[in-house]
């Protein structure tokens, strides 16, 4: 097995009739009159034509093509279909702004953009910044396909070859484009195969209900590819809408769910209804559930959370999940390495930390191998890849803390990186935007802790003199970055400082800025901004 493309054609072989697809009408509305469902002979079908059309045109590998498709069928047909014959895909998505899909576009060298119609307009605007910019062709007019404009390689699918771009924000102020093969993948496929415990996978049975972007490695590794491998019914919504989510739970009959922390916060706030799903779903799949939501939400609704620690850079290969007992609910357990995982524990020196003390995870595989199932590297960027493989291990900057029993249970975040609702943010690239305001002197941005969302991205600010430190002043400087920062981004709450925590050297003090972010926002000394950070209008019911 070679490719996911390959691992999605056996599995047709073996369940040809058994659903592979179900958007449910609440989350297709707006372009389709009624639910949409396709089993793998229908999909391989779908898959097959396109992938003719473009082999016709002149598409192989190393082509990427750039997918503004959002969590529609058609996100799931291309990049099979351009899997199936050499080619990577870069996720993108209107919601981002210009710039950043500009970026995207520019940095992957995607020589194509396929697009649904609604972002086509988005991806042109885009496009005028960027030297070299692709083709762009609309799912509506795909017959127009333009010939591909780099030269072939004829190569034959191979576990290696490269099956997608996806960005991920680190420590430094752009974006990072991890490598992600073929065998990522098929690792992932694999391992949720193995998982067992009370992750457990019927083969040919299981419907997961996911509404998490497919430009993410959850939704395009952990829930598809683990339901191609599996025969599973993926359930794919456009979104989380909270006030139909358990609808659309019941009605497309799913078996298991996926979630982010920001899920079960939100669920726990509806009033009380028919909660009870203990007969339906065997388990909810995810990452950081607020630790005191966790019990509260299986007891109410009747199925277990099982907590899982990935990033995008360790795939399946070093992935760490609590799907046995004890789970330690409560705790921000995730669970114990599996057998084919190694990990250690070390301080801000890189020394082994002390039994039960937190430190940053190290991790990877077992063997000959210890990259097996991880990414590639960052493209263009070998000097990251070897500093995210420092000693030979993938470099976290996580910390965690490990119990008597060996369960690890997460503590905090080392890199400076805010994780919102499932966005990884870095603050560098926020502090970028809002230096060029005109009234601030100086700025950092930190992650202060949210309820809802996990974390939230609070600005640290020093005004220009003659500048007050005013609610008016915070609502400029936020809706002032809106225009070149995704809604996610900006500053849910803006803190004014008269001096920023400094070292001698005059670099920041990123932990004392944290904490005085921290502090600002529970003692009412920040402006709660959060109200102004909006997705753009879809006449959804989505939570921003």
């Amino acid at each position: 097995m070679n490719s996911v493309y390959q691992q999605f054609l056996q599995t047709t072989g073996l369940a040809a009739n058994k659903p592979f697809l179900h958007i449910p009408v609440s989350a297709a509305s707006h372009y389709a009159q009624s639910d949409l469902d396709f089993t793998y002979r229908e999909a391989l079908d779908r898959i097959e034509q396109l992938a003719a059309d473009y082999r016709a045109q002149g598409y192989g590998a190393p082509a990427r093509v750039a997918l503004a498709l959002e969590n529609r069928p058609d996100f799931f047909f291309h990049w099979l279909a351009l899997n199936s014959i050499g080619c990577s895909v870069v996720p993108v998505s209107a919601d981002m702004q210009s710039a950043e899909i500009a970026y995207f576009l520019t940095h992957s060298a995607a020589c194509l953009i396929v697009a649904i119609p609604e972002a086509t307009q988005a991806m042109k605007e885009a496009c005028q910044t960027v030297v070299n910019a692709p083709s762009l062709v609309s799912t509506e007019a795909f017959s127009e396909l333009p010939r591909c404009s780099i030269l072939q390689v004829d190569i034959e699918p191979c576990l290696d070859a490269e099956c997608a771009l996806l960005y991920t924000s680190g420590s430094t102020g752009q974006p990072k484009g991890c490598i992600l093969s073929n065998e990522y993948f098929l690792f992932f496929g694999a391992w949720y195969q193995e998982l067992g415990g009370l992750a457990s996978i019927r083969w040919g049975e299981e419907r997961l209900l996911t509404p998490l972007p497919l430009g993410h490695m959850n939704a395009m590794a952990v829930s598809t590819v683990g339901m191609i491998t599996n025969a599973g019914c993926i359930i794919q919504l456009d979104r989380f809408h909270p006030t139909s989510w358990w609808r659309s739970v019941r009605e497309s009959r799913a078996t298991m769910l996926h979630y982010l922390g920001v899920l079960p916060a939100i669920l726990l706030q509806l009033p009380p209804a028919d909660d009870d799903f203990s007969e339906q779903i065997r388990f909810g799949f995810g990452a950081g559930v607020n630790p005191l939501h966790h019990a509260a939400f299986e007891s109410r609704f009747g199925f277990p959370l099982i907590e899982s620690w990935a990033m995008t850079e360790c795939g399946a290969g070093g992935c760490i999940t609590a799907s046995n007992e004890p789970r330690h609910v409560g705790s921000c357990c995730f669970g114990k390495p599996g057998p084919g995982v190694e990990v250690q524990l070390v301080d801000e020196n890189k020394q082994p930390v002390t039994s039960g003390e937190p430190g940053e995870l190290l991790v990877r595989a077992i063997g000959p191998n210890p990259k097996r199932g991880f990414f590639s590297g960052y493209l263009n960027n070998p000097e990251a890849t070897e500093e995210a493989w420092a000693d030979g291990w993938l470099n976290t900057g996580d910390v965690v803390r490990q119990g008597k029993d060996g369960s690890l249970h997460f503590v905090d975040r080392r890199k400076n990186v805010i994780r919102r609702s499932g966005e990884n943010i870095s603050a560098l690239e926020v502090e970028a935007v809002l230096s060029l305001q005109p009234y601030i002197a100086e700025v950092l941005v930190t992650a202060v802790p949210d309820d809802i969302r996990g974390d939230e991205v609070a600005a640290c600010v020093v005004v220009v003199d003659g500048y007050d430190h005013s609610e008016a002043l915070a609502a400029e400087i936020v809706e002032g970055c809106l225009g070149d920062l995704a809604y996610f981004k900006a500053p849910g709450y803006v803190i004014f400082c008269e001096k920023l925590p400094k070292t001698a050297s005059n670099k920041p003090r990123r932990a004392d800025v944290k904490q005085l972010a921290r502090d600002a926002v529970t003692q009412d000394g920040a402006w709660d901004t959060r109200h102004l950070k909006r997705r753009r209008p879809t006449g959804q019911d989505s939570h921003a």
